[in-house]
């Protein structure tokens, strides 16, 4: 249909054209109908496709987050930017802290009383945004919501920003991540430069306590917000490969005052003179911590809160106060914004927490060292005997080399063993994981492989401790859908 329209609108313009003495401006005024009529058929067709594809998904049990996507994007490539024009949108990216990050900021939106969407299955590439934004369109491309919050994958956020025009931005940090789809640390960080520079209209949440992060700031004309925390998190902190142990600017070693974890804190170049900036709002300081939550204080515009994370683990302290940084560069109520901390409810797979025939299970996404190294320090500190699993995939999507788990500090997995009631692995690489664990210095007798997620679960539930799920990225997905279907919990898209 939409070729015969636009053949019939060609032919018309062919024949003005023979004529003599043709009115320019009908002819310019043709071609710009042409076009808006192109755009609307394509973009009429796309939706509709997008709506038709993820429904029948949905039907056949699958969980539809970017197919769809991709089917409308091959009907109008660019619809994403037609899609999001009126809608004041908020990205979320950065290599760690993504999903979680916006989740936090889910829960503002929704207790500010805000229409919004947001990409709540973490399907963060160009396609699964697509598809959210079809999903909450009109057929005519009409978005029904007033706010859109994108969780983006830091890769593809050059390509997304160039079509949509972000409000506010929030970078959550920069590490190693997935080698052999990322590189090193620096292209991870051009990529969100390049997609900052496709963004003039938006402020920026920068994370001041990542020196790579922080240094974006030099180099734009946006707005900035600065945010971070102002004193060490953990008592004892696991042993880490810093990812950017070298001054950005010329090299020389940091200095640091202090350091919360990874390459992040109180950083100082001795050489040029390159520093943490001073954060408009920060964590003061921990007040308590233990495994389900997190209370801090908070210092924003001079004033200080008490704030309670719903979270435990010292990232998601960063993950609130960067939701905190996005409150403010959105102009909501600060108070009102630190209470939603308090609400929020996890994301899939990110400290998700399950009670299965009573026994407490937590699931925790690991992907890279200094995510993994995060989770170790928080599962290292409990203090009753407990089951460990870690699943290790080496797809596409988890990264095809697992090189990074020699980064890792298992040992201290290893130096728990009085508490350490047993370790499952499982996963593709499952045997890779095993020995990782064996030059640990975990006992043989305490592990054990389980390649078979139904087993796999089956022998979790039949503990009498807490256990605790450390997956790779695919490994996360498939045990989320052996979940709902074994005992009923929601689909991760749900």
């Amino acid at each position: 249909m939409t070729e015969v329209a636009n053949g019939q609108q060609l032919y018309a313009y062919k024949a003005i054209m023979k004529v003599p003495g043709a009115p320019s401006f009908l002819l310019y005024n043709l071609k710009i109908s042409d076009i808006i009529f192109s755009m609307k058929i394509r973009t009429f067709f796309s939706v509709l496709l997008c709506k038709m594809t993820k429904s029948a998904l949905r039907l056949l049990g699958r969980g539809g987050t970017d197919f769809p996507g991709l089917i409308a994007m091959g009907l109008y490539h660019n619809v994403l930017g037609e899609l999001s024009k009126g809608v004041t949108c908020i990205i979320v990216t950065g290599t760690n802290g993504k999903t979680t990050s916006a989740r936090m900021i889910e829960q503002v939106l929704m207790d500010g009383g805000l229409s919004y969407f947001t990409n709540k299955s973490g399907a963060n590439l160009i396609t699964g945004i697509t598809a959210e934004f079809a999903t909450n369109a009109t057929l005519s491309g009409k978005c029904t919501k007033d706010y859109a919050l994108i969780e983006c994958d830091e890769a593809a956020f050059k390509e997304v920003s160039t079509l949509v025009n972000a409000r506010a931005v929030i970078v959550t940090n920069v590490f190693r991540d997935q080698l052999d789809r990322y590189g090193e640390v620096t292209h991870t960080l051009n990529n969100i430069k390049i997609g900052i520079s496709h963004s003039p209209d938006a402020t920026l949440c920068l994370n001041a306590d990542d020196s790579l992060t922080a240094s974006i700031a030099e180099e734009v004309k946006n707005p900035v917000i600065f945010y971070g925390v102002d004193t060490p998190i953990y008592t004892n902190r696991v042993e880490e490969v810093s990812d950017a142990p070298y001054c950005i600017k010329c090299k020389h070693e940091y200095i640091y005052d202090y350091v919360t974890y990874g390459h992040l804190g109180g950083y100082r170049c001795p050489a040029c003179g390159y520093h943490r900036p001073q954060p408009d709002l920060s964590v003061s300081k921990v007040v308590a911590t233990d495994t389900d939550k997190s209370v801090v204080e908070m210092t924003v515009d001079g004033k200080t809160y008490q704030a309670t994370i719903n979270l435990p683990g010292g990232y998601n302290i960063y993950n609130a106060i960067g939701t905190v940084a996005i409150g403010k560069a959105l102009g909501l109520d600060t108070p009102m914004v630190i209470r939603s901390l308090s609400e929020f409810s996890c994301g899939f797979g990110r400290m998700e927490k399950f009670t299965i025939d009573d026994t407490a299970i937590r699931m925790i996404l690991v992907k890279n060292p200094a995510g993994c190294n995060q989770v170790l320090n928080f599962v290292t500190n409990v203090t009753e005997p407990s089951v460990f699993v870690v699943c290790l995939n080496d797809r596409d999507a988890d990264g095809t080399d697992v090189s990074w788990i020699w980064d890792v500090d298992f040992e201290q997995i290893a130096e728990m063993s009085d508490l350490l009631d047993g370790l499952y692995l499982s996963g593709i690489r499952a045997e890779d994981m095993a020995l990782r664990f064996k030059y640990a210095g975990v006992p043989e007798s305490k592990m054990k492989v389980i390649k078979d997620y139904e087993t796999l679960m089956q022998t979790c539930t039949a503990q009498d401790k807490p256990v605790y799920i450390m997956p790779t990225y695919t490994a996360m997905l498939d045990l989320r859908v052996k979940i709902s279907k074994l005992y009923g919990f929601k689909n991760f898209w749900e």
